[in-house]
C-alpha cells in the first residue's frame, strides 16, 4: 500500500504513519508542503491506495470579535482547503485505480465548540463535504471517512488549547487505531468518534419533512 499523510509530522499525523507499519508514506508537512497551497498538490506525484487529510490548526481565539485576519485564513486554508484540494487530486489523478481517504476532523465537526468557534466552523466544514461529496467518489472507486477525535494530547491542544480543556485527553496512538479501521472500512460518507478507549461510527440524525 502506497499511502500520504498530511500533518504527519506531529501529533495524530505521525501515529498514523507510525500504525502503517510496512506500508510506502509519504508525508506531506509544513515547511516544504502547505495543504492550502494548489500548486503543491499538482506537484504531487501517485498513485495512492490511501490519503491520509489530517493537518490541521486552530486559532487559539474563543472571541470572534478579536479574532484576527490572518488567524481567520490560516485555519481554512489548512483545515479546508487542504481537505478540499486533497480530496480533488485524488479524485482527478492521485487514485486513479481507487482507494480510501481518510479526513481527521473532530468532535468539533459534530457539536458546538465556544472554545474555539472558527476551529468548529472548519471541523463541520469537513463533515459535510465529506458526506457530499461521497457518492461521486464512489463511482471512481474511492471511499472517503472522517474520524472525529476529542481533545487529543498533541502540540497543537498543548500550546492553544491546554488551559481551556478540562477533560482527558486521547492518546493519538488511539486515533490513529481509528484512522485505519475508518481507512478499511467498507462504506463511505460515516465520522467515527474518537473519545477515551471508545470509537463508534455517528449516527446522523434525519431532518424533518415536509408537511
Amino acid at each position: 500500500m502506497r499511502a500520504l499523510v498530511t500533518g504527519g509530522r506531529g501529533g495524530i499525523g505521525r501515529a498514523i504513519a507510525a500504525a502503517l507499519g510496512d506500508a510506502e508514506i509519504v508525508v506531506l508537512d509544513l515547511p516544504e508542503f502547505d495543504v492550502g497551497d494548489v500548486a503543491a498538490w499538482r506537484g504531487l506525484e501517485g498513485p495512492f491506495d490511501a490519503a491520509f487529510l489530517n493537518a490541521g490548526v486552530t486559532t487559539g481565539e474563543s472571541d470572534v470579535a478579536a479574532l484576527t485576519d490572518e488567524r481567520y485564513r490560516r485555519i481554512v486554508a489548512a483545515n479546508v482547503d487542504g481537505v478540499v484540494f486533497g480530496v480533488r487530486e485524488c479524485a482527478a489523478r492521485l487514485m486513479p485505480g481507487g482507494g480510501s481517504i481518510v479526513c481527521t476532523a473532530s468532535l468539533s465537526g459534530l457539536v458546538a465548540t465556544p472554545v474555539d468557534p472558527v476551529y468548529g466552523l472548519t471541523k463541520h466544514a469537513v463533515i459535510g463535504f465529506m458526506r457530499s461529496v461521497a457518492p461521486q467518489l464512489v463511482e471512481r472507486g474511492i471511499r472517503i471517512n472522517a474520524i472525529c477525535p476529542g481533545f487529543t494530547d498533541t502540540p497543537m491542544v498543548v500550546a492553544e488549547l491546554r488551559d481551556a480543556v478540562d477533560v482527558p485527553l486521547i492518546e493519538p496512538s488511539f486515533v490513529a487505531e481509528a484512522a485505519l479501521r475508518a481507512l478499511n472500512d467498507e462504506e463511505t460518507g460515516g465520522a467515527w468518534v474518537v473519545q477515551q478507549n471508545r470509537i463508534e461510527k455517528f449516527r446522523f440524525p434525519g431532518v424533518p419533512g415536509p408537511r
